[in-house]
């Protein structure tokens, strides 16, 4: 059962890069572009420039969609868990110690999610991993048409 677990790793982590990642690029969205509700419901977005929410929006957008593709998915995940970690000491966690005080779980789950992707990568389903297939398989032909020293 354990050696199944572990062969399935792979599919596990990309499955929830996919989905941390569409829920932070949903949330981005909904911030930067008024889709889905807006910030309101009513589709209102944060001002262009506004410290430190429209900033946070990017990073949402940006960040989430790189994460859900699996491009570039540790250092956006780093960049990512970082807005959640200064989301959450900054704006929610003065309310309130707790999380569940502070309405700052989000921003605590995000910020944890990420930083776990920061190490374990793309896993499978990631253009990431499409790209190192690519470069590993044309570094091991070019070896293979080397000459051989005698």
């Amino acid at each position: 059962m354990t050696g199944r677990l572990n062969s399935a790793q792979p599919y596990a982590i990309g499955l929830f890069r996919i989905v941390i990642g569409l829920l932070f690029t949903c949330h981005g969205a909904q911030s930067l572009l008024g889709v889905l509700g807006g910030m309101d419901g009513k589709g209102a977005t944060v001002e262009t420039g506004a410290w430190p929410n429209w900033y946070a929006a990017v990073i949402e957008l940006v960040g989430g969609a790189l994460v859900l593709l699996g491009l570039g998915t540790r250092f956006a995940a780093f960049i990512a868990s970082g807005a959640m970690a200064y989301a959450y000491f900054k704006v929610h966690q003065p309310q309130g110690l707790w999380p569940i005080e502070n309405q700052g779980e989000g921003a605590a789950m995000y910020c944890w999610s990420m930083f776990l992707l920061v190490f374990t990568g793309s896993g499978a389903l990631g253009v990431d991993r499409l790209f190192s297939r690519r470069t590993s398989s044309a570094t091991a032909g070019e070896r293979s048409s080397e000459p051989v020293a005698a």
